[in-house]
């Protein structure tokens, strides 16, 4: 049984399962699904993250990921999605959402590597950087009125609130990408705890 990581890649195009396979079955023991019924027969314990497209025939990513949820499988899922982020996306269990097409080797390898990261992190703070990432896929294609009007945009900003409050004696648990993806330039309680983690991990200078 290989130690490696093992990735399962779901989309319907062929062609984009097989070219992201190729990027990362080097250094990941990588499964591929052409289609969500063939995602949820090829998915077991042993998966660790799933990358998973939104839109495809029969049984959508929603499906997928609802179905993965409910049986309590232990793995980060990243929606890989040409579909626009929309209010809709604050039900879903996901862990990132990231806008096709993914061009690059490396934003892929990066997107992966953040997830395997994620895994080690306990169930808050994985819960807070899931809805940092629902956060920015809506600030980035939303209006600031639109947001403001939304119900469940406002509950996601107070969980958020809650948790930033519960997490930040323990903020330096987050790596450096996570803490520049979560606190850096959000808000002003997030900078204040990336400064706090920054004075807590620098040596004091000798007079």
């Amino acid at each position: 049984m290989s130690d490696e990581p093992t990735i399962l890649i779901v989309d319907d195009e062929h062609a984009i399962t097989d070219l992201h396979a190729r990027w990362l079955e080097d250094s990941y023991d990588v499964r591929k699904a052409y289609n969500g019924t063939e995602a949820l027969e090829t998915i077991d314990d042993d998966v660790d993250i799933v990358l998973l497209d939104r839109r495809m025939p029969n049984c959508s990513g929603q499906e997928v990921l609802a179905e993965i949820r409910d049986r309590d499988f232990d793995c980060r899922v990243a929606m890989v999605t040409a579909v626009e982020p929309d209010f809709d996306l604050l039900e879903l269990g996901f862990d990132d959402y990231i806008c096709k097409p993914v061009s690059d080797p490396n934003q892929l390898r990066e997107i992966v590597s953040s997830l395997e990261t994620r895994s080690t992190y306990d169930s808050q703070v994985q819960e807070l950087l899931a809805l940092s990432s629902k956060k920015a896929a809506l600030d980035e294609r939303k209006e600031s009125a639109e947001l403001s009007e939304n119900e469940g945009y406002g509950a996601l900003e107070e969980r958020l609130a809650s948790l930033r409050n519960d997490l930040s004696s323990t903020v330096t648990e987050l790596d450096d990408d996570d803490l520049r993806a979560e606190f850096n330039n959000r808000n002003d309680a997030g900078s204040k705890l990336m400064e706090s983690a920054t004075r807590r991990d620098t040596p004091e200078s000798e007079d």
